[in-house]
């Protein structure tokens, strides 16, 4: 299991398009946030497993 996740891997879990689209959103933001600007770019499509998991609120390691 990757410590990256993308939009695509959300949907793949059941998320609709837009809410995996809004949670990769979300997750950038918190990481620009946090002092990374290399996620404050649009071409950017994956973060980090632990701030999704942030933003959802479950953990995602037994979605496999």
């Amino acid at each position: 299991m990757s410590n990256m996740i993308s939009k695509q891997e959300l949907e793949s879990m059941g998320f609709k398009t837009n809410q995996a689209i809004t949670i990769i959103r979300q997750a950038k933001i918190k990481m620009v946030n946090k002092g990374f600007p290399y996620y404050n770019n649009k071409r950017i499509g994956v973060v980090p497993r632990f701030i999704v998991e942030d933003i959802i609120g479950i953990s995602l390691s037994k979605e496999e």
